[in-house]
């Protein structure tokens, strides 16, 4: 597709100003690096703009800090753009079992999804990120046909970026911009491990 061209123009009544303007649901799924990468430069997208932004971590440690959440609090802050609010369900890499933990993975992130479902009927903010939202909803702790219903049916001009591998199907039929990253190389391939700067 031509840069800033459309393939072909729908015939729904609406006009081109009514279309640009319609809420997106993006999902940024596959085995290479770069998903959760490519939502929060949305956010900044997001945040310059002037939209409250609101992130949801499924998997990341509250103890874990993440060079974009420090960036995007501190931008949050300055008043110049939109608001940021910045939410951690779980303990992080929560597929391992780690002897003598007592928390709900699953409750935790049903509470996490029970939220947003109240934010977005509330409209409380324009731009979401469900940061590696796939896997509560892989693992069955979130129901999909829930999920589906809510995002499609989410009211006025929000938009969600759901990232993380093995997207559901049916959440990748409803969305309006999917992106498969493909790995072809990964530093982690020569046995290297991730850097501050470059994986957080």
């Amino acid at each position: 597709m031509p840069q800033g061209k459309v393939e072909n123009v729908p015939d729904d009544g609406l006009t081109t100003r009514q279309r640009r303007r319609q809420h997106v649901l993006a999902v940024h799924t596959g085995q290479g690096k770069g998903k959760s990468t490519a939502a929060f430069g949305m956010a900044l997208r997001a945040w310059s703009a002037g939209w409250p932004i609101a992130v949801f971590q499924f998997v990341k440690s509250p103890k874990w800090k993440v060079g974009e959440e420090t960036a995007l609090r501190a931008l949050g802050e300055t008043g110049q753009g939109g608001s940021v609010v910045w939410h951690k369900m779980g303990e992080g890499w929560s597929w391992i079992q780690r002897p003598g933990t007592e928390r709900d993975h699953a409750a935790e992130a049903a509470e996490g999804w029970a939220q947003i479902k109240r934010d977005l009927a509330a409209e409380a903010y324009r731009f979401y990120v469900l940061d590696e939202f796939t896997y509560p909803i892989k693992w069955g702790w979130v129901d999909i046909a829930d999920v589906v219903e809510t995002l499609r049916e989410r009211p006025g001009n929000q938009h969600v970026v759901v990232t993380g591998r093995d997207a559901h199907p049916d959440l990748v039929d409803i969305a309006d911009l999917v992106t498969d990253m493909t790995k072809i190389k990964h530093p982690m391939d020569a046995g290297r491990k991730g850097q501050q700067g470059i994986e957080w």
